[in-house]
């Protein structure tokens, strides 16, 4: 096997970082690590716990390089006086530590003397004479018996011979070995599907791994990518990032979306392909986005509950013959994103669903195929007043009922600005509680949770009339300054002062749940193809649908979240525990399938694609790990103690499961 072994101390390696002499080949993901992770780092070194081995290639071909996350914006690479070594698996630890001896701004770790504990630097500790910061025990030219004396001036209570025991373990981390394995005459092609192996039991996402596979085959992505998003970031779109267009140039070139067979698909295509999927991409974002944004009025990709009902309409557009879009295709388009969007069309099955959806954007009369696979040819998609019941802030309605307030002509209920998703300071956008939540948790009517987040309590305002307005009731501050008709119209506020009562809160929702289903329907039959015949409405299948968590814990117990579902007018409850679930997302981070005990009975946890699905009762749950992990730290906050949590009989849900969003779930 052509690998050298060999074993270098940190003060070598960073030191080789700083001339040059170790690089990053362009299949390397960016520098992602926390200050919390960098201190535990730190730590690990220090305690003299194991922190793991690193590969390198040396190349006879260098390839495409990144910079590593060293230096200030613009800084740039060091010519080595040595060929280089790249490296293939270490480069956040390695891109830590450098920061960490060298001081840089985003790393100032420091280290408790009498504690031992590390953290980065805060207000508190700046102040604290017993933190001190590494970087002036590890820099190079460092003099710890100077730092030692130092500290026991400051410290006369503590044992200055223990202080000298620690900063002396401190400083010899620069010492501290790693076991190093470097790959010699390997092509780059080999090398990047072994970055893909080394990677493949780690917290690295199936994009991650294309991108690297794409960077291989074909030199200089990384930078194509990086300046088209930084294009898109410009107008707004900043959602339109590296792993988006990643996931939009395999989805061109495969015909469907990431999966563990992608990467080696991607090996196997020609330069022609790619070239050609690049250029489709491209040219579809640059018709698509001005579509969405001058005819839905979409001026931010942040308003977009997901990005992925994008890629089948960039195949569409990148590649259709260069002639003028007729109103009919238009409409069909847009239609279908919308209605593709609030069916949560890939929320599950990302893979397969895109799979079905890219194919036929190849084929004749792309639109109507786009709409036959949503089952909706021949019908009308009507959204009811019982569709937006228990529908939040993660629901894709509540994106459409953004749509229909701006459509309407909303303003501002301070600035008298139209609502805006681009605006800033004061003025930036905000959800509001019409009713405000202080005044519905403690009510006699016992308003739940999700009735007091329910979208129809929701109304876009700026970040200074949400704070001006506080926690009055609508009774106070619908007068005082006061709101006129017209005001609370174009949000779909009814003006009757009757609902304006707490007393009232759930015929307000009923109310406002109507004006909003009406304003969505109407907005949908708006863009719906003349061409397809009238019907009877076509059912949401979440219609109804709802999830609600209730987090039970204690200071020394993680606790348990109750789940209450609710679907076709039955009701179900289940418990599981915060701490399993947490397990269970931290081997799906890893690609790992796993199990998760609910109510006594053990549930696969799959990971598909980019997305994690979890069977709880009448619902397979799904959605990203950032999704899931927003969940949680959500129900954190909102945590009643532990010894409320009610006991939970359960009965398992032996019927088919429909996909529910996370974002969904109260």
């Amino acid at each position: 096997m052509p690998v050298e072994k060999l074993e270098l101390d940190i003060q070598t390696l960073v030191g080789q970082i700083s001339r040059g002499e170790i690089q990053l080949p362009e299949i390397q993901r960016a520098y992602v690590w926390k200050p919390t992770q960098v201190a535990k780092l730190v730590e690990s070194l220090y305690r003299g716990y194991p922190t793991g081995s690193l590969l390198f290639w040396r190349a006879d071909t260098p390839p495409e390089t990144r910079p590593v996350a060293i230096g200030g914006n613009g800084a740039t690479q060091p010519v080595p006086a040595l060929p280089p070594l790249f490296l293939l698996d270490g480069q956040q630890r390695l891109t830590s530590l450098h920061r960490v001896i060298n001081g840089h701004e985003e790393a100032q770790i420091v280290f408790n003397v009498q504690s031992e504990q590390f953290q980065n630097q805060s207000a508190a500790t700046a102040k604290d004479s017993r933190w001190m910061k590494v970087a002036d025990v590890l820099r190079p030219g460092a003099k710890p018996f100077t730092v030692i004396s130092q500290l026991i001036d400051r410290l006369p209570e503590l044992d200055p011979d223990l202080i000298g025991e620690r900063i002396s373990r401190l400083a010899a981390i620069r010492e501290r070995r790693f076991h190093i394995e470097v790959l010699t005459r390997y092509p780059y092609e080999e090398i990047a599907q072994i970055f893909v192996r080394v990677n493949s039991g780690r917290p690295l996402k199936t994009s991650d791994l294309a991108l690297a596979t794409l960077s291989a085959r074909w030199p200089g992505t990384v930078d194509k990518l990086e300046t088209e998003a930084g294009h898109w970031a410009k107008q707004n779109f900043g959602d339109l990032d590296a792993t988006f267009l990643t996931r939009a140039l395999t989805g061109t070139v495969l015909g469907r979306g990431l999966s563990t067979w992608s990467h080696g698909r991607l090996v196997t295509a020609s330069d022609e392909e790619l070239e050609r999927g690049w250029a489709t991409v491209q040219r579809g974002l640059r018709h698509l986005v001005p579509l969405l944004r001058e005819n839905l009025r979409i001026t931010s990709s942040s308003l977009l509950p997901s990005h992925m009902v994008l890629l089948p309409l960039i195949v569409l557009l990148g590649e259709r013959p260069d002639e003028p879009l007729d109103q009919e295709t238009t409409n069909g388009l847009l239609y279908w994103f919308l209605v593709a969007t609030i069916r949560n069309r890939y929320s599950g099955s990302t893979d397969t669903r895109l799979g079905q959806d890219i194919p036929v954007t190849r084929e004749p009369d792309p639109v109507r195929r786009l709409l036959t696979n949503l089952g909706i040819v021949g019908a009308r998609v009507e959204v009811t007043p019982q569709a937006l019941a228990g529908r939040t802030v993660g629901s894709p309605y509540f994106f459409l009922s953004y749509l229909v307030a701006k459509e309407a002509g909303a303003t501002d209920w301070w600035h008298g600005t139209q609502i805006s998703a681009t605006a800033e300071g004061g003025q930036k956008l905000e959800y509001h509680h019409i009713h405000p939540q202080a005044t519905l948790k403690n009510h006699p009517a016992k308003y739940t949770k999700t009735e007091i987040n329910d979208l129809a309590n929701l109304a876009f305002i700026s970040a200074k009339a949400n704070k001006k307005i506080s926690d009055r009731s609508p009774k106070k501050y619908f007068t005082d300054p006061g709101l006129s008709q017209a005001e609370l119209a174009a949000h779909f506020v009814p003006y009757d002062e009757a609902l304006r009562d707490a007393d009232a809160y759930r015929e307000f929702l009923t109310v406002r749940r109507r004006l909003l289903a009406e304003a969505m329907t109407e907005l949908l039959d708006r863009f719906r193809p003349a061409w397809m015949d009238e019907a009877p409405p076509a059912p949401d299948p979440l219609a109804g649908c709802s999830l609600e968590f209730t987090l039970y814990q204690s200071s020394w117990d993680a606790g348990r979240i109750v789940a209450v579902a609710g679907r076709d007018g039955a009701a179900w409850t289940g418990s599981f525990g915060v701490d399993d679930l947490q397990a269970a997302l931290a081997a799906a981070d890893g690609g790992l399938d796993s199990d998760l005990e609910i109510s006594g009975e053990t549930c696969p946890v799959r990971v598909e694609g980019d997305a994690v699905q979890v069977p709880i009762g009448p619902f397979a749950v799904s959605g990203t790990l950032d999704e899931w992990r927003q969940t949680i730290e959500r129900e954190k906050g909102d945590a009643l103690p532990l010894s409320q949590c009610p006991a939970v009989t359960t009965v398992p849900w032996d019927g088919e499961q429909l996909v529910f969003p996370v974002t969904g779930v109260e």
